[in-house]
């Protein structure tokens, strides 16, 4: 008989009996600790046993952070799902950079549990301890924000997910719109279902059709087997379909057919094959626009279009940037086997005055070469390699002698309403000034082509 897989749980004994009920159907023993001294007794003692641990962060001893830094200290190579009843970004945060894999908020459905024990068991399924440069992180796709913008399209996200309508994620590259995609997956009743991710900028035009619908054998030269496309690997779950606007004109009216009759044709096949499957598209510019260009198809715009939701950039977003600054430097020193290094002040700074426009990609890319550049545990201006023309000096904004205080003000006015995307709200909170002494100045320099919003 095969050794059943065990997990342990720490926590009190009303957590211990939910956890319990919810991982029942499985084949698992889920074994109960405790306390933190407990705990690391028996993973030392017997850590080729165990493939898994779940916490509990609410105990108000706050023992699920000591167990978390006990099992750092130790260096002992375990997932460690954290759940909380009353979660917050800091705490998920913390709990990630304490080593945490997954940060689960209660009430937790029995299918959610499941499916991430499920996913870092395989990561892990003996417990052995961690040697040299082993990477004991698994890279989750959380969202971290403390921002109320991004709080609303979060909540839209939550709200719209366990319907099947079709969402369109509209974001600049690199702000999170493939996260947010998952995000609406993972919230949906298909999680635990096929997630597919299809980049249709990256479909050879001669190859897409198969590679979205598949095709049947002997449909053209080379057709040795029959092969399942996309929508077909994605039936009863989600379909991510990734800068949508690239997609060729001729394949986006077989794609509005699809979504429309719920069903696909192979290429070279003799009868449609239904398909029960979510879409969610994603671009990173105006389909609107692309529309009027003749370039996208109005109707599949519209069917795509059913639920908009736009991520704003980061640096509309600049309390994230710490949040996010302090998630990326615990991550890469986990994963190059560093000390959890810290930003200094300084450095933080300076990443907040950033215009980044390569969003949270870019500063992600920015903190990774600064944990390498760093020879202690926080983060300093000097590790920081930044492209000098990404710096807000180097905006549309600029100061020129010469220039008349009036135009300089109007080219002020104008930079911090294309700053913030047009709002005139934040715009004269930016500046300083009331809603009506800018909608005054807006009238008096009488730009009517430029629209904003109010």
């Amino acid at each position: 008989m095969p050794t059943k897989k065990r997990i342990i749980v720490q926590g009190g004994d009303r957590f211990y009996e939910r956890i319990s009920v919810h991982l029942a159907p499985s084949e698992m023993d889920v074994e109960q600790s405790a306390s933190v001294s407990d705990t690391v007794r028996k993973i030392n003692a017997q850590s080729e046993t165990y493939g898994l641990m779940l916490i509990d962060m609410d105990e108000k001893s706050g023992s699920g952070l000591k167990l978390l830094n006990s099992l750092q200290r130790s260096n002992l190579d375990i997932p460690v799902i954290a759940l909380a009843a009353h979660g917050t970004v800091d705490g998920a945060v913390e709990a990630m950079r304490c080593g945490a894999v997954d940060y689960l908020v209660e009430p937790v459905s029995q299918e959610m549990l499941q499916t991430s024990v499920e996913r870092y068991m395989k990561h892990n399924k003996t417990g052995l301890k961690s040697s040299g440069g082993k990477d004991r992180s698994v890279k989750t796709k959380d969202i971290i924000t403390d921002d109320p913008s991004f709080k609303k399209v979060l909540d839209l996200a939550r709200r719209v997910a366990p319907s099947d309508a079709t969402v369109l994620i509209r974001g600049e590259s690199g702000s999170g719109k493939e996260l947010l995609a998952y995000y609406i997956h993972k919230h949906s009743r298909r999680f635990g279902k096929s997630y597919v991710a299809v980049n249709c900028a990256a479909l050879p035009e001669n190859l897409a059709e198969s590679e979205l619908f598949g095709y049947e054998k002997g449909a053209f030269t080379g057709a040795a087997a029959r092969k399942t496309g996309k929508f077909e690997l994605a039936d009863n779950g989600t379909l991510l379909l990734d800068e949508i606007s690239e997609l060729p004109l001729p394949l986006q009216a077989k794609l509005l057919r699809c979504i429309q009759e719920r069903e696909v044709d192979r290429v070279g096949g003799t009868k449609p094959i239904p398909v029960d499957v979510r879409i969610i598209a994603v671009s990173n510019v105006d389909l609107k626009q692309k529309v009027l260009e003749g370039q996208f198809r109005e109707d599949l715009f519209f069917r795509l279009n059913v639920i908009p939701v736009a991520i704003p950039p980061l640096r509309n977003r600049r309390g994230d940037i710490s949040l996010l600054a302090e998630h990326f430097l615990a991550f890469h020193s986990r994963r190059n086997n560093r000390e959890i290094m810290r930003p200094s002040a300084e450095a933080i700074d300076i990443l907040k005055r950033r215009y980044w426009k390569g969003n949270v990609r870019e500063l992600e890319n920015v903190i990774e070469r600064a944990v390498m550049l760093a020879d202690g545990v926080q983060l300093l201006p000097e590790h920081l390699i930044l492209d000098e023309e990404d710096d807000e000096s180097e905006s549309d904004f600029t100061v020129r002698a010469g220039v008349s205080v009036r135009e300089m003000e109007e080219k002020l006015i104008f930079a911090t309403l294309k700053e913030v995307g047009n709002n005139r709200t934040m715009a004269a909170k930016m500046l300083g000034v009331s809603i009506r002494t800018l909608r005054n100045k807006l009238n008096e320099y009488k730009h009517r082509e430029v629209q904003v919003n109010i």
